[in-house]
């Protein structure tokens, strides 16, 4: 299990929200380049990205400091935000990105995910975003009446290569991460998950850890690593086995 340093971008600044809620963010960089580029120097193997304005809007944003922090890391990068069509799809891998991450585009059109990855093998990632156990959309303003789990079965034939799980009810606030959903989620299909939301501490991150045999291969975490609650590079370190 690798740990995913979180980038969210608002107004082109580093910024993390509690609960999904736009109007309660924390600005903690104004230089998204050089933010990649320290949790690259702390042992990221991949950066997590993700276009908040895009989405909100439901098409891209942010595309300049985008473009920067592909220009100045090495390790590979996955971005999710306002991505609802091919074209953005090819716009962004073409800039660099590694892997686009499909949310709202994926619960309303399974068939993009198909036809994406398709053209893109190996390249497409489903974001999956719940509050209890239903799968919120729009940058989490909309709770839809579909169940992730069933969500996430839709895509197992379909060569996506992960689903990043987050529980919206824990993001940003420092609780640590719904272990039981994850576990639940990852058991339930084929496709390698990716936990996300609430984790505050290098116990959490430990806990993770125990469910990896489920088939969770990554962790994204944010808060914690920009208030300091984790430093990335010890949380890199206990996931290698690393004393």
């Amino acid at each position: 299990m690798i740990v995913i340093p979180a980038i969210d971008l608002k107004d082109g600044k580093c910024v993390r929200l509690e609960q999904g809620l736009m109007e309660r963010d924390t600005v903690f960089c104004d230089n998204p380049a050089e933010q990649a580029l320290e949790w690259e120097r702390q042992g990221a193997e991949l950066l997590h990205i993700v276009d908040l304005d895009g989405a909100f809007a439901g098409v891209p944003r942010n595309r300049s400091s985008i473009e920067a922090i592909v220009g100045a890391v090495r390790i590979p990068t996955q971005l999710g935000g306002g991505i609802r069509d091919i074209v953005t799809i090819r716009a962004y891998l073409d800039l660099g990105l590694s892997r686009v991450i499909l949310g709202t585009a994926a619960q309303r059109n399974p068939s993009l995910v198909e036809e994406a990855c398709r053209l893109f093998p190996d390249r497409i990632v489903v974001g999956i975003d719940a509050k209890n156990g239903m799968v919120a959309v729009q940058g989490w303003a909309e709770v839809t009446d579909v169940r992730a789990v069933d969500l996430a079965k839709k895509f197992e034939d379909f060569g996506v290569a992960a689903v990043i799980y987050t529980d919206i009810s824990r993001d940003g606030m420092m609780q640590g991460p719904n272990i039981e959903a994850t576990m639940a989620l990852a058991e339930a299909v084929r496709i390698p998950v990716i936990a996300s939301g609430g984790v505050s501490s290098l116990k959490d991150i430990e806990n993770l850890m125990t469910i990896e045999a489920s088939g969770v291969i990554g962790v994204i975490t944010g808060k914690a690593v920009y208030t300091g609650a984790i430093r990335l590079a010890e949380a890199v370190a206990l996931t290698k086995k690393i004393r």
